[in-house]
């Protein structure tokens, strides 16, 4: 068999979550090319059809879902909906996530709790609702898509950084219930190409020192997110679980100052 066998998933069925565009959406088609028919959700059918389009070009099945995965109910329900439209469950994707910077006195503790519900609530919820049927079908492999901001420290994000800390400790805390059945890992992403970078992308002086103090020179494509989710849910990650593996071009820092200023006696 060649090694590039064990990266295939011919005849697997996965759940990819935030997967109308960027990393989510990468993903999606890289599970398809690599042979699995996925269940693909996110807020807008719109995004999610151009998706589906994608998985269905390169011969497999998708299956639309849009949601407001805010909501744990609808997250979780996306086990039954993969048994439903494909009769089996192999891989979950936890992708939807994220938080806007926000300086420390502008974080209130609901703001901080909803950061957590976003990135971690809505994970725990689907992957617990995945793990019966994931054991039906001889275990199976859950990938969290974390971030670099969970590692690293930097003024404006204490919400999101600590909420993707939580999740990639929940990562580890997870693979240790759910061994040896059941795989989990992470991603522990840097800054990519997304539309989360939409805002500072046209801007080529804030472009340019994100690159310059980026190791590699440069952000990511969620390709190669999507490379690296690859690994993890095959077989050919096969002997990995509780890891978060860093894809974020080497960074020790963030990349992004977000310019916030000493505080000053009121």
């Amino acid at each position: 068999m060649s090694i590039l066998d064990s990266f295939r998933l011919d005849g697997k069925v996965a759940v990819v979550t935030g997967a109308g565009r960027g990393i989510g959406a990468a993903t999606a088609v890289a599970l398809a090319e690599a042979g699995a028919d996925v269940v693909i959700s996110a807020r807008h059918r719109d995004q999610l059809e151009k998706v589906a389009a994608e998985v269905e070009a390169v011969g497999r099945r998708a299956h639309v879902a849009p949601a407001d995965l805010m909501d744990l109910d609808a997250a979780a329900g996306l086990a039954a909906t993969a048994m439903e439209a494909f009769g089996r469950l192999d891989v979950v994707v936890n992708n939807v996530g994220g938080t806007i910077p926000n300086a420390l006195l502008d974080t209130d503790a609901a703001y901080l709790a909803e950061a957590f519900h976003f990135n971690v609530g809505t994970a725990h919820a689907l992957t617990r609702a995945a793990v019966p049927h994931l054991l039906e079908d001889g275990g199976g492999s859950i990938v969290n898509i974390s971030s670099v901001i969970g590692r690293v420290a930097g003024r404006g994000y204490l919400a999101y950084g600590t909420a993707k800390a939580a999740l990639s400790h929940y990562t580890r805390l997870a693979a240790m219930d759910l061994a040896p059945r059941i795989r989990v890992n992470a991603v522990g992403v840097g800054s990519v190409m997304t539309s989360a970078l939409e805002f500072v992308a046209s801007d080529e002086a804030v472009m340019g020192e994100m690159e310059e103090t980026t190791p590699l020179g440069r952000v990511g494509r969620p390709e190669e997110i999507a490379a690296t989710v690859l690994f993890l849910a095959s077989p050919a990650g096969a002997y990995l679980t509780g890891k978060v593996v860093e894809v974020d071009g080497g960074l020790q820092q963030p990349n992004l100052d977000l310019g916030l200023p000493d505080l000053t006696p009121a």
